[in-house]
């Protein structure tokens, strides 16, 4: 059999189904665009999802693409397994309602027999049970024998998730010889054994699942195919394991030497060495694609990543920081599909550099913690670790589970992993809902339907006013012939000066006009196949279809709009000329009223850089630069060195902004003529939005002016309010008012220590004697927390013996805090159980620890049978416990 490097076999896929009429696309980036359901990109159809669902309109009806993929369910076999990845490629060849089975099935074929020249008596396919006419393709059209076919059931040979389009699919399989089986009789398509590859899943969309389990036939149905690129390199180098083939074996072999690790020879070693290779590799795309380390989101995945790679280099023998060591190794294996991997290699090796250090500095104060906790459970006769503790070695110092099951273990300790799944769950969870919104503008969140073509035009390049004709209205998400005073609809036109919200630029707003009514146009969004709807207010009069309508942009919101998009620009190459080139674009808002910019970056912004950014845009404004707009197609652009964002979906043709030699870049967006309309640029704020995103909001022209004099009134109204007699003075002032706060909180510190003592003396004499502890009941209305609590300590300090009972009546609720010694908890004094019941007669809940409990209730009205009902269970618990 031919061998094929892994790069030949990428190539080759690519330049086939180019031959077969295929648009061949760069891998998109790892961050899904517009997707919340997906954390990271982990299916080569996943960033073609909108196309598949109609949402968008596919640059043409077949794609091809080789798509770098993340997925981590299975991260624990990583390693220990010949085929589990984290990180891989996925191949595959796409059609939008244009071909379907006949066509992916013999190209397949031909693809896999001709060009991989594969020996065709070592294939093997499987289809769906009942898709008859898969099988007849496979037999009749491509010849292959009955016994070679095998039918499997749905949950093998279907794909579907949920209602919405699904269908059968068709795999097909490399029989890697009698040697890699199992040696049972039964072995074959479906054994658990490593002599039967899958390598190529066909999936054949053609039904619409609905809500009621129905299947209904697809008008257009849609191939989506799915080849893994390491799989098939594995079969056609001969090689067991995906870690054995070209490109990852000279990342592996870089790991080796810089460990001292010899592959092959020790297995446990060879797990880890297999770990940190995968690892690695997802390291570099992720943080090349801008995802930066954090605890929660991608950043959460990434930090996994790194840390799990850094663990098993220490199992290595690896103490030091050295992943950053490989990132050279990585890139080199990969330049050639993935360039802009070199441009970023830097960038990518500080990261990893900041990250692992911060690790290898937090395992050893997790190290310190886990063997505290451990002593203190053998001093207590305990034996399990709470998964709580379990969960902050993990979450807040880095430490692995496993770390720490392992450690505990030989103390003869076990870990509560239950807990520790449930705080990790939940932190996943709330990793989720605090992901950024990202854009969701268009069509699909207005509910109404278009049953046939109609196509708006934009003109609003040009103009801001056009004559135009009314082609559609809708009113409560129907289609109707006419809307009237007081109504708010969605009007078509024609053609349309308006800009629709997109790319981060808000919409345009305005006026329609009629001879029979006027209404104003409240916002406006793209539709499918160009169309534009304009949500709008009928102020007078009526309008109708098939009525003449001036439409009228706001000039003075547009101008300000495109100040602020261009300064956008500006902005964006500055940040990347100033921070590295890493500082990519996250996301936008242009307004009229501010600009807002998301960008990657891994630290904030000193103040040093923030004015350095501020000039270098500034000084491109003054120099009024004419903003150039050129339509070109996508190739021609990229080739003048536009700049496109990774996770954007690019139209063939494309319009560029180009700023002299400062910058260019793709963008359908409003823009100024030349920079000098800008007037002025002042950053107001700069912040973290995201694990790894930064985000500055900015201001231009008149906004900057009327921002500069309201800093000024500020300024005077702080003078006169410090009675300084100049600006110079203020901080002095302020200095000196500094001073004497400390001086009174001090004095205040004093005399609240002194009342405590005063008032601890009065309860201490007025406390209950059960047995050999003293309880003291605190009733106080109080808003001072803070006061209750520093009582109570007081308490405890003076007699081992106490129990503090704190009833606080706080406006129109019940405080409850109670608190006793260890002492007191070995005679069965439990305050979580008693705080319980206490807020129960209170109206509330409440509960903590054996030694310390808190709660409330609304119910104050019941203060003193709360009292009571506390007096009772801790004499219950004393006398019970002697």
């Amino acid at each position: 059999m031919m061998y094929m490097s892994t790069d030949e076999i990428r190539e080759k896929f690519l330049q086939f189904f180019e031959s077969k009429g295929h648009l061949r696309l760069p891998s998109f980036s790892l961050i899904p665009k517009n997707d919340k359901s997906l954390l990271l990109i982990n299916a080569g159809m996943a960033p073609l999802k909108p196309y598949f669902l109609g949402i968008e309109e596919p640059p043409r009806r077949r794609i091809t693409t080789c798509q770098k993929c993340i997925r981590t369910p299975d991260i624990d076999r990583v390693g220990k397994t010949a085929r589990h990845a984290t990180f891989f490629e996925m191949l595959g060849n796409f059609s939008f309602g244009d071909y379907f089975k006949k066509e992916a099935i013999t190209w397949a074929w031909e693809f896999v027999t001709e060009v991989l020249k594969l020996p065709k008596e070592r294939l093997w396919v499987t289809i769906y049970e009942e898709d008859d006419e898969a099988f007849e393709i496979w037999h009749k059209e491509v010849g292959l024998e009955e016994d070679r076919i095998k039918r499997m059931g749905k949950e093998d040979n279907f794909w579907e998730i949920g209602t919405g389009p699904c269908g059968p699919c068709s795999e097909i399989y490399f029989d890697r010889g009698v040697d890699k089986g199992c040696g049972k009789e039964t072995c074959g398509i479906g054994c658990d054994c490593d002599r039967y590859v899958e390598f190529w899943n066909l999936v054949f969309t053609q039904f619409d699942k609905d809500e009621n389990g129905v299947y209904h036939k697809l008008k257009n149905p849609n191939i989506d195919t799915g080849m893994g690129l390491e799989r098939i390199a594995a079969i056609m180098q001969g090689v067991d394991s995906l870690f054995d083939i070209d490109i990852v074996k000279v990342i592996r072999d870089k790991i080796c030497e810089i460990t001292g690790c010899e592959y092959g020879k020790d297995s446990e070693k060879d797990v880890s060495i297999r770990v940190i290779t995968d690892h690695i590799r997802g390291t570099v795309f992720m943080i090349g694609d801008g995802i930066l380390p954090s605890n929660e989101g991608r950043g959460y995945v990434l930090r996994r990543l790194i840390r799990r790679a850094a663990r098993h280099g220490r199992m290595l023998g690896k103490k030091e920081t050295f992943l950053h060591l490989i990132v050279d190794t990585v890139i080199e294996a990969y330049k050639n599909p993935y360039p802009e991997l070199i441009q970023k290699g830097e960038y990518i090796k500080k990261v990893l550099y900041n990250e692992e250090s911060r690790f290898n500095q937090t395992i050893d104060i997790g190290l310190e913690l886990l063997e505290n906790e451990i002593d203190r459970l053998k001093k207590n006769k305990e034996n399990v670790l709470k998964g709580e503790i379990a969960f902050k070695l993990y979450d807040t110092y880095g430490f692995p589970l496993d770390l720490t099951k392992e450690i505990a273990a030989e103390k003869g300790i076990i870990v509560d992993q239950a807990g520790f799944d449930k705080l990790m769950q939940e932190q996943k969870e709330r990793a989720r809902m605090a992901q950024k919104e990202l854009e969701n503008i268009g069509w699909k969140d207005i509910n109404i339907t278009i049953e046939d073509e109609v196509e708006t035009v934009f003109v609003g390049y040009d103009t801001l006013e056009t004559q135009s004709r009314v082609l559609k209205i809708f009113s409560n998400d129907d289609e109707v012939s006419y809307t009237k005073e007081g109504d708010i609809c969605y009007i078509i036109l024609d053609k349309t000066p308006f800009y629709a919200e997109s790319g981060g630029q808000v919409a345009d707003k305005g006026v329609l006009e009629t001879e029979s009514g006027i209404a104003e146009v409240l916002d406006v969004k793209k539709g499918p196949k160009g169309t534009i709807l304009h949500k709008a207010k009928v102020i007078k009069g009526e309008i109708a279809v098939d009525n003449n309508v001036f439409a009228k942009v706001n000039k003075n919101l547009r101008l300000a709009i495109m100040k602020n998009h261009t300064a956008t620009h500006l902005l964006h190459s500055s940040l990347r000329r100033i921070l590295g080139e890493h500082a990519t674009q996250s996301g936008s808002l242009v307004e009229p009223e501010r600009l807002r910019f998301d960008f990657a970056h891994f630290e904030a912004l000193s103040e040093e850089q923030i004015v350095e950014i501020e000039k270098m845009v500034n000084d491109i404004i003054q120099q009024a630069i004419p903003v150039e707009k050129i339509q070109t197609d996508l190739d021609s652009a990229i080739k003048m060195g536009a700049t496109a964002l990774f996770d954007e979906k690019y139209s063939n043709i494309v319009r560029v902004i180009k700023i002299g030699d400062f910058s260019m870049e793709l963008c359908g967006g409003t823009h100024v003529d030349n920079t000098g309309q800008i007037g002025m640029f002042k950053i107001i704020s700069e912040s973290s939005v995201a694990a790894g995103v930064r985000r500055i909001e900015a201001i231009t022209g008149n906004k900057v002016y009327e921002f500069m004099l309201n800093n000024q009134k500020v300024l005077k109204d702080i003078r006169n309010k410090l009675k300084a007699n100049s600006d110079s003075e203020i901080v002095a002032k302020i200095n000196q008012l500094e001073e004497r706060i400390t001086a009174l909180e001090k004095e205040l510190e004093k005399h609240k220590l002194l009342l405590v003592d005063n008032e601890l003396s009065l309860l201490y004499n007025e406390g209950l004697q059960i047995g050999e502890f003293r309880l003291i009941i605190n009733k106080k209305e109080t808003q001072d927390t803070d006061y209750i609590r520093l009582l109570t300590d007081r308490i405890r300090e003076r007699d081992s013996k106490a129990i503090v009972l704190n009833l606080i009546k706080q406006d129109k609720k019940a405080i409850v805090l109670m608190a006793c010694s260890k002492e007191a908890v070995k005679k069965g004094i439990d305050c979580g159980k008693t705080v319980k019941d206490v807020c129960e007669v209170l109206g509330g809940k409440g509960g903590g620890r054996p030694d310390f409990a808190q709660g409330g209730g609304n119910k104050i009205e019941n203060l003193d049978l709360a009292a009571q009902r506390a007096i009772e269970l801790i004499k219950s618990s004393i006398e019970g416990g002697s």
